[in-house]
Order: structure tokens, then sequence, then C-alpha cells
């Protein structure tokens, strides 16, 4: 009798922590919970998860939930989650196979954090030196004056490859790798209008594409084996992986809003700047090793939160690996949005406060960047009365036009696309 009481006590306790029915699966943390906090972090009350997740909710009725939005959310603070959603199905068109909390979607541009932070590892270990010239690392690289933390911060100058390979010859049918991504910029740098180094911000995948490869060249393993041993498996990310082709077979497909699916293209086998899988759980768990004295140096941190484009005024600013914005009240928002395909991605961090919002989506719902007003829950990150879908080219500090070459202006030349990419993250 006792054992079956006892196994009656279990089976209601994990009723309460999850609700699942046939479109949504919600679950609330255990309030005592703090395996995973820093050592710096103070466990919450359970007065103050209620509360938190009371506001939580309270947004993303009036938002979120009111769209088709088929994905996750996390809300979290002092390492705790106090809020977490998961909502639809791996496949919209056949509601089968609901989103869990293991259910791994692709980051789109979220995933240049890791590039980021991977490349000022192997810095910190004396690998690398970010202030070499990228030519040290990649033999034929044609461009002088080009180092590898301007690729890091944006201000290389040279443009995007998803907008100009397909447009100056490459064949579609064929998939682009990230060393063809380098040949291919080796080959046709005179054409290419690749801008001034350090004149200006021109937010760029080729600059992650590059890093990817400067990382594998240093570290002797594949950018994929290289996270898995240094981020991934020593932070518990079980769920998260690099794709590369040989899993297609696995993969969470992405969908239009209407919910027809994306096809695969030839730009989808490039990574660093994209093409990282992951799920809420495992981002809180890089969120949170960030915020652990000793994974990552002080000064090394500094270096990737600081701002480098200051050419306009405005709060718009972009580190190494982190967009941030550096608002008129002294605070520092630190984030990174992702778009690719129908997946959009938002990973917002109050290092202040150790608050992290997370919310992945792969059905093209743009409300996903609304999350960024639940940082006023946290603290005065004047969110208020604001538009959030903040990834367009005119809302950054600022935006370098490419200076052509003379001697080919008129070699290339951008064709309106509405071919939706990594470009707007």
């Amino acid at each position: 009798m006792k054992n079956l009481v006892r196994l009656l006590l279990v089976v209601l306790a994990l009723q309460s922590c999850a609700r699942v029915n046939n479109k949504k699966v919600t679950s609330a943390p255990a309030n005592d919970d703090t395996s995973s906090l820093p050592a710096h972090a103070t466990p919450l009350t359970p007065e103050e998860i209620s509360r938190y997740k009371r506001l939580v909710s309270n947004h993303l009725d009036s938002t979120l939930n009111k769209t088709r939005f088929n994905g996750s959310v996390l809300v979290a603070k002092n390492g705790q989650i106090v809020y977490e959603e998961y909502a639809g199905f791996v496949d919209p068109r056949t509601k089968r196979d609901s989103i869990t909390p293991t259910t791994p979607f692709h980051l789109a541009s979220v995933s240049k954090t890791f590039t980021g932070m991977a490349t000022l590892r192997l810095w910190e270990e004396g690998r690398l030196n970010v202030e070499d010239p990228v030519s040290k690392y990649l033999p034929g690289f044609p461009l002088e004056g080009v180092t590898v933390r301007l690729l890091l911060n944006h201000r290389s100058g040279i443009p995007k490859y998803d907008h100009y390979m397909g447009e100056m010859g490459w064949d579609k049918h064929k998939m682009i790798s990230n060393q063809d991504v380098l040949d291919f910029l080796i080959a046709n740098h005179q054409k290419i209008p690749i801008g001034t180094p350090n004149r200006g911000f021109s937010y760029s995948n080729t600059n992650y594409a590059l890093l990817a490869l400067i990382i594998e060249k240093v570290s002797g393993l594949s950018y994929k084996d290289y996270l898995k041993k240094t981020f991934f498996d020593p932070l518990g990310m079980k769920d998260t992986y690099v794709f590369t082709l040989a899993d297609s077979a696995r993969y969470m497909p992405s969908f239009y809003y209407s919910n027809r699916e994306y096809r695969f293209e030839f730009l989808d086998a490039v990574y660093g700047d994209k093409n990282i899988y992951s799920t809420v759980r495992d981002l809180l768990k890089w969120d949170q090793a960030l915020q652990t004295e000793g994974f990552f140096k002080k000064a090394t941190l500094d270096q990737a939160y600081a701002g480098y484009s200051f050419e306009k005024p405005g709060t718009h600013n972009y580190g190494l690996g982190w967009r941030m914005y550096l608002l008129k009240n002294g605070k520092k928002l630190i984030y990174h949005n992702g778009w690719w395909h129908g997946n959009r991605t938002s990973f917002y961090r109050m290092t202040d406060e150790n608050a992290t919002i997370i919310a992945l989506a792969n059905n093209d719902c743009r409300y996903v960047y609304k999350v960024k007003e639940m940082a006023d829950i946290f603290g005065d990150y004047m969110q208020k009365h604001k538009r959030y879908d903040d990834d367009e080219p005119t809302q950054v500090a600022h935006v370098q036009k490419p200076v052509k070459r003379r001697s080919h202006a008129t070699a290339y030349k951008k064709k309106s696309t509405s071919r939706r990419s990594t470009a707007k993250k």
C-alpha cells in the first residue's frame, strides 16, 4: 500500500510539471533547481518565480500566443527557468511530433555567438591573435588590412556571399561549402564590391563563414568537432549540433507562415554564420556558462561585449559575435537574432540582472522578435512602445556602402530578390 501511494504521488508530481495536448507543451521548473546556477547567482524565492512567470505570461498572451507560433520560448533569471513553453509540431502540416524541450531548431545567425566565442577561446589559449591578418591563417586570402578582429565585428568590408555568389555565376545546383566561399572570394575579389577595411560596420555572413575556416585551420579539427569538444560536451548541451549534409535525414525543416515548406538550397551547407541546431534549454546552458567566472576570462568577455562601430550616433552596435543596444541610461542589452528561411530566433541577455529570454520558431513567425520587450521585466531596458523586428539593415548603427573598384564598376549588379536569407540578422 505504501508503495502504491508513493507511486501515485510521483505521477501527480510529474503531471503538475507539464501540460501536454495536441498543440502545446508547457512546463514550469522546480523551484529548488539551482544546480546550474553560476557561483554568484542567488536562488529565486517561490514568490519571485511566480511573479516573473505571471509577467511573462501576460506579455506572451497579448503578443506571441495570438499568432500561429510554432516553436519554443524560455525565460530565466539567475539561471532558473521562470517560464517555458513549447507550441506546435515539428511539421505543422501533419500536426504530428509535438515540439518538446529536446527538439533542436536551426539557430540561424544566433550561431554567430558560438563562432565568435570559439575564435576568442583560441585567442585566450594563444593559438591565434585577433589582430593578425586573415591571410596568416587562410593562404591566398586576397585582401590587405583585413584582420581576424574585423571579421568578428563586421568591419572587413566584405559583402555577403549569399548575395553575390549566386548572382556572379555560381551554379545553384551545386552546394556551396565554406572553402568555396573562400575560393570564390580569391578568384573574384576584383569584381566583388568590397569596401575599405575598418571604414564602417557592414553586417556580412561571409565574415563568419571565413572565421569557421580559421577555427578549423588553427584547431586542427572540423568546426563541428571543435564546438562539440570545446562547448557542447563540457556544458552538457546534448541536443545541440552543427548541421552537415550527413544530417539531412534528421534536421527539422522550416516553413513559411502559411505552412509551405522551404526547400533545401545551394546555400544551406555553409556554417559559422548559421547551421547550429539547438534548444532553448541548451542555449540557457550557453548563457550561464558565459555568466560563470572562469569559463571565459573577464577581459575576453569585455572585448566580446564592447561596441566597435561609432560612425553614427545610435543605440545599435556590434561586438565580437554579439549585437547590443547601448542605451542612453547606461544599460547594455546583449543579444543576437537570426533569420534563415523560415527559422526565426531571438537570444536576449540582460547580464546585469543575469536574466535571459530565448525564442525559437521554424514557421517564419516574425513575432519572436517581440520577446525583447520583456527585458523591461528585469531592468530598465527602455523597450516600451518600440518596434522589435530590429534586424533590418537600416536600423543598425551604421551600414557601410561598398566601394566599387573602378575597373570593374559594372561587373556585379545586385539583383532584387525575395529569397529569405541570413542577411537580415
